[in-house]
């Protein structure tokens, strides 16, 4: 299984998931929360990065679930 990158995006008044490079949507959801939950499941899977985006289109957020070069110190 390859590990894309994973897109929440506006699509209309609704919102989608779409993995990165991707023509087709993954999947469509009415809110962005549910696409936000869709997006992790898939990105946890494939231990790849989400990306969520905001109604502009502009990337608002970031999360890594995979092997992150630059981990945070705790």
């Amino acid at each position: 299984m390859s590990r894309k990158n994973q897109h929440v995006v506006p699509f209309g008044d609704q919102w989608a998931v779409r993995g990165e490079g991707n023509d087709r949507l993954t999947r469509i959801t009415e809110t962005q929360s549910e696409a936000i939950n869709v997006g992790r499941n898939i990105a946890e899977n494939q231990q790849s990065e989400l990306f969520i985006h905001n109604r502009q289109g502009q990337i608002r957020e970031r999360n890594s679930f995979g092997n992150d070069p630059y981990p945070p110190r705790g």
